[in-house]
């Protein structure tokens, strides 16, 4: 027998699901302005760490609340895409609401939802979307925890995404890439633009290392709003990091001083820049910028997670699980799997969306793996496994290219080939699951984590 509540989540997320998706909606901040609003703005009722950024803006949020968390005060944090369940994109004290508090929220916040639907469609457009729905409840339900501090991850560039509606203490921007370039533009430029839409009179920048076109962009933003800007590459810096077993051992520079011997759970480079970037943040929330207590940030980040990324969900052969979905985020796994792990031969599990640069991220990827098995997530979006494995063959050639139409056999089909070439042996081969954040989520479920 199912549970009661388990039903009720379910049917609530079917019907803000049957709403504009995320990726296809009417960019503009008018109606969820209106539904807060009328709920009272409850975004008002607690700070705001706001985050956005091309890559690194989840495992960036999540490191910036369990720092929070440490310095005891009530969290809220608000990420996306979700894994698993859609309750992971609402937490409260680090964890997901319950299915029965999610129907609680969405029933509390409805009838003003359904106000703002029926005023806009009057009007000719549409109802507010899957995300605004979701922010809606978000915010809504940080202010009945009530939360001290709200960790806000943007879902869309920065300026019209529906997270805008907050004023953030400490605006964080993590490395600004390319990526949704149907929504943000293809030029740098304007991607950095959108994204440091979220700066705003009164906040605290603070800026990851950039490339140059995108810092004037950022820095031009700050001024214009006469904030100050705390800078990786001036006023941070990663000094140290040594790979070590389960992650990496850093020491991290900071406006409030250095910080040894700090263990991050979490492989790669860029994990290390992230961790950088949050304590920052944490420090200019918390302390103006002074030092935090050594012991509060290292149980931190020794207690830190980010499912989804380089995340090991099986052991011998290794099977390893990344959400990388553009050519940044692919970079970094590439560099990361050299740096932090011993295979002597990898198999590469790869399945992208549609509007995605499949070409470039096969390409990244086609050095760091001995063949490729081609497959699809779920998803709607998802390339056609035969359109992508033509593309796939260009870049690998034939013989290092297979294909499956579903991920459990992808996955079978991807050990058999790294065992293969380690004369059987388990501990030299691996297998690399990634390409969609929705590869992620069914490979992490596949394998029980989900």
């Amino acid at each position: 027998m199912t549970d009661p509540r388990d039903d009720a989540l379910a049917e609530v997320y079917a019907a803000i699901l049957d709403r504009a998706p995320e990726h296809d909606f009417e960019y503009t901040l008018d109606r969820i302005r209106e539904v807060c609003e009328l709920l009272g703005d409850p975004q008002q009722a607690y700070r705001v760490v706001h985050v956005a950024g091309t890559n690194g803006k989840t495992s960036t949020a999540r490191m910036v609340e369990r720092l929070l968390r440490e310095h005891g005060l009530r969290t809220g944090r608000f990420t996306s895409p979700h894994l698993t369940s859609v309750t992971e994109r609402i937490c409260v004290d680090g964890e997901p609401l319950s299915p029965e508090r999610f129907v609680e929220v969405w029933q509390d916040v409805a009838p003003y939802v359904h106000m703002v639907d029926q005023r806009s469609q009057e009007q000719g457009r549409p109802r507010l979307s899957f995300f605004e729905v979701l922010t809606v409840m978000a915010l809504a339900a940080f202010a009945d925890a009530p939360v001290d501090v709200a960790v806000v991850e943007v879902g869309l560039g920065g300026t019209l995404d529906a997270t805008n509606v907050v004023d953030a203490d400490v605006a964080v921007l993590t490395q600004i890439a390319r990526d949704h370039e149907r929504w943000l533009g293809h030029d740098l430029v304007d991607i950095a633009g959108a994204k440091a839409g979220i700066i705003k009179d009164g906040s605290v920048v603070v800026l990851a290392q950039q490339r140059e076109e995108a810092e004037g962009v950022v820095l031009t933003a700050a001024a214009e709003h006469g904030v100050r800007v705390v800078r990786e590459g001036v006023d941070l810096e990663v000094v140290d990091r040594t790979v070590a077993v389960g992650g990496q051992l850093l020491s991290l520079r900071t406006t409030g001083g250095v910080y040894t011997d700090v263990l991050l759970p979490l492989h790669g480079a860029h994990q290390a820049h992230n961790a950088l970037v949050a304590l920052a943040a944490t420090e200019q929330l918390l302390r103006g910028g002074r030092a935090l207590g050594a012991e509060a940030v290292e149980a931190a980040f020794a207690g830190v997670d980010s499912p989804g990324r380089l995340e090991v969900v099986r052991s011998s052969p290794a099977v390893l699980v990344d959400a990388a979905h553009n050519p940044a985020g692919v970079e970094a796994l590439v560099a990361a799997l050299d740096e932090a792990f011993t295979f002597s031969r990898v198999v590469g599990v790869v399945g992208v969306l549609e509007d995605k640069d499949a070409e470039t991220i096969l390409s990244l990827l086609e050095p760091a793996l001995a063949e490729v098995v081609v497959t699809r997530s779920g998803s709607t979006r998802a390339w056609d496994v035969q359109d992508l494995a033509e593309i796939a063959v260009d870049v690998f050639g034939e013989d290092r290219v297979h294909t499956a139409e579903r991920l459990d056999e992808a996955v079978a089909r991807a050990v058999e080939l790294a065992e293969q070439g380690t004369d059987g042996s388990p501990t030299g081969a691996g297998v690399v699951v990634t390409g969609s954040v929705t590869m992620a989520a069914e490979a992490r479920i596949l394998f029980g984590r989900g």
